[in-house]
């Protein structure tokens, strides 16, 4: 039961992501302004991560220069409050399925924006490097058939939605019309962007501020201020930030706590365990679960052309993690051929010394 432990916790992460995109989206339909549920959301994760923090990382908390607190800032604003916001749109002109098919497009542009500044090499004369450009190539052809191609479309088993109140002959108009359609795609694509852009430059911070819960603690309650800023200035309307009994509260509790507070610990768990390629290597569980789920509870129509885009996606996420892989077993490799030469030169260096004291035979 001890070896399935990680592929039963991957399984886990990926259906609460599943599970986040398809709350969203209910509460999106239902009426919800995104503004305020990503408000709600980076509220509802502090207040659930500020006792953790207190409790376990408080008392040996690293300083905290004023630099650094900058950077924090600037980084909770651009890969966690406009990232949301912008994904938050892009939900309501889209659909959950588009949503997680683009999460497959995460690790592919974090490689490019880590290309980009000279984190990553990218040696084109070596299979890997081959696998990676193809990958890369891959993803943008998917996202470019997600957007533009439709095609014939398909509907599975369902006569109402589970959670909204719309109708979803309105949704589905709403959701096939072709501008509003490739405005979501294009939108979301800029907010895996900028969520690649944060997984790239926080890597940086945390070398000067290793406390990484007091880390993400900081971050949420800075994403907190700065959504609220956004949310108070765009949404005049009281009525827009009341909650109720409903699914909007729902939502707000589930990606406030499973997303940000559950998901934070099991991910963690799985890297230390089987690494972070084996955690990448899921991804495509939540497009599956994704698009089953939205398609019988909320009415989702599935078209070929979106089936054709996640396939793209999917294999150009594979691609690049396989030539990831090899190129980092080919580095392993090097590294122990060069620490057996550098063993084999000190060896010769002492037999030397030691025989100095023998006579000759």
């Amino acid at each position: 039961m001890g070896e399935k432990k990680p592929y039963l916790a991957v399984i886990l992460v990926q259906s609460i992501y599943a599970g986040m995109f398809l709350v969203s989206k209910a509460a999106f339909n239902g009426g919800m302004n995104n503004f305020v549920f990503i408000f709600y959301r980076q509220a509802a994760a502090t207040l659930f991560l500020a006792p953790l923090t207190l409790l376990l990382e408080w008392k040996n908390r690293p300083p905290l220069p004023f630099v650094t607190f900058c950077k924090i800032f600037l980084l909770s604003l651009c890969g966690i409050t406009l990232s949301l916001d912008i994904y938050g749109i892009a939900l309501v002109y889209t659909s959950a399925t588009l949503a997680a098919a683009t999460t497959n497009c995460l690790p592919v542009i974090t490689f490019f924006l880590a290309l980009l500044l000279r984190m990553e090499v990218l040696k084109l004369r070596t299979s890997s490097g081959i696998a990676k450009l193809i990958g890369i190539a891959a993803c943008m052809a998917g996202a470019a058939t997600l957007a533009f191609f439709k095609g014939p479309h398909f509907k599975l088993l369902c006569h109402h939605q589970i959670f909204g109140s719309n109708d979803s002959q309105e949704l589905a108009g709403h959701v096939s019309s072709g501008k509003t359609w490739i405005k979501g795609c294009f939108l979301m694509l800029m907010s895996n962007t900028f969520w690649g852009l944060w997984l790239v430059l926080q890597a940086g911070i945390l070398k000067n501020y290793p406390s990484k819960l007091l880390f993400t603690t900081l971050q949420c309650f800075l994403s907190s201020i700065q959504s609220f800023v956004i949310a108070i200035v765009l949404v005049r309307d009281p009525h827009e930030w009341m909650l109720g009994w409903n699914v909007r509260l729902l939502a707000v509790i589930y990606c406030g706590i499973m997303v940000t507070g559950v998901t934070f610990y099991v991910q963690a768990w799985v890297i230390e365990k089987k690494g972070p390629v084996f955690l990448a290597m899921s991804t495509p569980l939540n497009l599956i679960f994704t698009m089953v789920c939205s398609a019988i509870l909320l009415c989702e129509i599935i078209s070929l052309g979106s089936l054709m885009g996640e396939v793209l996606l999917v294999g150009g996420l594979y691609s690049v993690l396989w030539g990831k892989n090899k190129e980092e077993k080919m580095n392993d490799k090097n590294c122990i051929i060069v620490d057996a030469e550098k063993g084999c030169s000190e060896l010769k260096q002492v037999i030397p010394v030691a025989n100095k004291g023998q006579l000759p035979v």
